[in-house]
């Protein structure tokens, strides 16, 4: 009886705190979804292995000035890799916080990138900041190539190289974020998105 006794005690203090850590991650994923988001600078970025600095005109894009991009067009492969700063600020009274989140990017309604990212994040109550370095991989090929995306993924290269030129216009960048719990050994997706719109121009990807 004694031992009955016990194992329903240790079952109940493993579920109890099993609530409590459920309970906890709940708070701090709403937390986050409370939290400020802003892209703050860009860094490491290449089209086709080509620094995207390089790209200061509409003309630099033109593939036949850069055989990589000709063959990329051909192979209907054209890689594109950057490092997306992104700073999170937390005006709540609450710590914001998650272990494990899931990212999409979207330009002009099309996806840009996605991935996963698998470490803490944790931001500290009462205007606590913290930076996220998100590295990014995709096939810009459609965007490149497609009339619905193309003049935006233009101006995009465009800021993201630094071109002050005054017509080259703000890229609107979606942000889609889902935490991640942890349930035991298993992982529960957040509902829904933590959704950011931002109008990102050169100054703002290289962090002025």
């Amino acid at each position: 009886m004694k031992k009955l006794l016990f194992f329903v005690a240790v079952t109940a203090s493993v579920l109890f705190l099993s609530r409590c850590s459920v309970n906890r991650q709940l708070a701090e994923a709403k937390a986050l979804g409370d939290c400020k988001f802003n892209i703050s600078s860009a860094d490491s970025i290449y089209l086709s292995g080509i620094d995207v600095r390089k790209f200061k005109s509409l003309e630099d894009l033109n593939p036949a000035r850069y055989p990589q991009l000709a063959a990329g067009l051909l192979s209907r492969s054209i890689p594109l890799s950057a490092r997306i700063n992104v700073d999170i600020i937390n005006p709540t009274n609450r710590t914001a916080a998650i272990n494990q989140l899931e990212y999409k990017i979207l330009l002009a309604d099309q996806e840009l990138f996605n991935g996963f990212l698998n470490q803490r994040i944790q931001v500290a109550a009462g205007g606590g900041t913290a930076r996220i370095p998100v590295k990014l991989h995709t096939n810009a090929y459609k965007l490149f190539t497609d009339d619905k995306t193309r003049d935006a993924f233009t101006d995009l290269i465009r800021n993201l190289s630094g071109n002050s030129n005054s017509g080259v216009k703000g890229s609107t960048l979606t942000i889609k974020i889902k935490p991640t719990l942890a349930l035991g050994d298993k992982k529960v997706n957040y509902p829904g998105y933590i959704t950011i719109n931002q109008e990102v121009t050169n100054k703002i990807l290289l962090g002025q």
